[in-house]
């Protein structure tokens, strides 16, 4: 026994009180609960707080309130792990021009497809940096484009709007809200976004809240996920991003957007829109249907 203890490093009188202490049993609810917690804990890389916990065990079903959340983290060893970020900024070319502050922080517009956000942002690899520019969705939060590489250039940036234009194909007019980095003020990616009938906006320098949900959003994805882990590769880091924008676009929980993920949001918010549409439509053929029907008895009364 004292060969045991040793190498399980613990006493022997905490042995002892081990042994004297009375078993303890759980009902197999509270193991599923205990398991659920565990797996959705490690889903989101140690991330989950208490709060965002409840929401997402009450989308599985479980009653439970964030008291109880917070005591079974505890209980279960769940505590969650952050590293402080770096933050690189670029320039403008002072060539190059600068579009009006449109959105003025509104970060909520009326529907998809009305307001677009852009940034770029550098992770750091065993092999060197690479950079990242993301398009999102303002009214879902949903990044909607997204490109990486090695280098950060115009074309950077160009292949992310491009591919979420290709995705939503929205109609003109739409805003495109960024930063006065030297990508978003150049020439090419000005001609780019005129093509589309896109509306340039941008932020005032220094001002990181005039784009502060990009900004968050590039805060949630190396807090809670590029850092939680070793990135030794290009490659490796590239597969990482893409596994982060499938958890963030269907998975992680946002208050904005009533506790549902960018997907689920956009996808209640269709179905609302397709039951108000085919009220109106009901609602006009009954006028249709009123309308002929009157036309008729007058007809008949003549």
């Amino acid at each position: 026994m004292v060969v045991l203890c040793r190498v399980m490093g613990v006493s022997k009188s905490a042995y002892y009180a081990w042994r004297k202490r009375p078993g303890v049993c759980i009902t197999s609810e509270t193991l599923r609960l205990h398991r659920c917690m565990k797996q959705l804990f490690e889903q989101s890389r140690q991330s989950l707080g208490s709060r965002e916990m409840m929401k997402k065990l009450r989308e599985e079903g479980f009653k439970i309130g964030r008291h109880r959340v917070r005591r079974l983290m505890r209980e279960l060893g769940l505590v969650v792990t952050q590293r402080a970020a770096y933050k690189v900024t670029t320039k403008r070319k002072d060539s190059d021009a600068v579009a009006d502050n449109l959105l003025n922080q509104n970060f909520n517009p009326e529907g998809p497809n009305e307001v677009w956000a852009g940034d770029v942002t550098y992770l750091k690899t065993g092999e060197g940096w690479m950079y990242l520019a993301i398009v999102m969705d303002l009214y879902s939060r949903r990044i909607i484009g997204w490109h990486i590489e090695k280098r950060m250039t115009t074309d950077l940036v160009s292949r992310a709007l491009m591919k979420a234009y290709n995705l939503r194909q929205p109609p003109k007019g739409l805003v495109f809200h960024s930063d006065r980095g030297s990508q978003y003020t150049s020439k090419s990616y000005r001609k780019l976004l005129s093509s589309y009938g896109m509306r340039a906006s941008m932020g005032d320098v220094g001002a990181c809240w005039d784009n502060a949900v990009v900004e968050r959003f590039f805060g949630s994805l190396k807090y809670d996920w590029i850092f939680k882990v070793a990135q030794p590769t290009r490659e490796h880091m590239t597969a990482d991003v893409a596994k982060y924008m499938h958890y963030y676009n269907v998975q992680r929980l946002h208050s904005a957007n009533q506790d549902l993920s960018p997907v689920n949001y956009e996808i209640r918010t269709n179905e609302a829109h397709s039951q108000r549409w085919g009220s109106a439509q009901n609602e006009q053929v009954h006028d249709v249907e009123g309308v002929a029907t009157e036309h008729s008895a007058v007809t008949v009364n003549s």
